[in-house]
């Protein structure tokens, strides 16, 4: 039994995973519909790229933080997330920590998408972590979100090798790819109900 799954997507860059999963469904691959794409960011990448889907695409207010939203702005997020009647939060490269409002509004229906083989390099940059401690593989991984940073449930993982004159930017770049394959792939299980979420 395939279940047709409502995402509402966050994003504060370029949309890029936003893209991969939109495809996806644009292909048949995914049974899901996107019903809202936000940005804490109004200049951000991924809300233009929503609007020429045609897909509703909103820009929070500003914050006076930098790695969190003000618990009156993620309550409007999580207002508009059910107006559009959402029933799974997807991070497309939202750079915010994830706190009490929408946490206690989706239990267990955030998901995130991390450049990183958790749990090795939580937190920012973790492609330039990966490099620094000299591995030999790095990679993504989709997880649901909680409380913790980069602690939530592990769903699927992606290697990808470190090679020899790797930079970071060109590290970056194929973990990138990786995710455009891995968060489509996660959420189609999902759909097919192939996945188990511990709840």
């Amino acid at each position: 039994m395939m279940t047709k799954l409502k995402l509402g997507v966050l994003g504060s860059g370029k949309g890029s995973n936003f893209v991969s999963i939109q495809e996806s469904i644009l292909k048949g691959d995914l049974s899901a519909e996107i019903k809202v794409v936000m940005s804490d960011h109004s200049e951000a990448g991924i809300l233009e790229r929503a609007r020429g889907y045609g897909l509703p695409a909103i820009a929070l207010p500003k914050s006076q933080f930098k790695t969190k939203l003000e618990p009156e702005i993620e309550m409007e997020m999580v207002r508009c997330l059910k107006e559009h009647q959402v029933d799974w939060v997807i991070l497309a490269g939202y750079m915010r920590v994830v706190k009490k409002p929408l946490l206690e509004a989706y239990p267990h229906r955030i998901l995130n998408i991390h450049p990183s083989l958790l749990p090795a390099f939580k937190g920012l940059e973790a492609w330039k972590q990966a490099l620094a401690a000299g591995v030999t593989e790095a990679g993504c991984t989709v997880h649901l979100v909680n409380e913790g940073v980069d602690e939530g449930e592990i769903l699927g993982q992606q290697s990808v090798p470190v090679e020899i004159g790797d930079t970071a930017e060109s590290l970056h770049a194929r973990i990138q790819k990786a995710e455009h394959l891995l968060f489509p792939e996660i959420l189609v299980k999902l759909s097919k109900n192939n996945l188990r979420i511990n709840s």
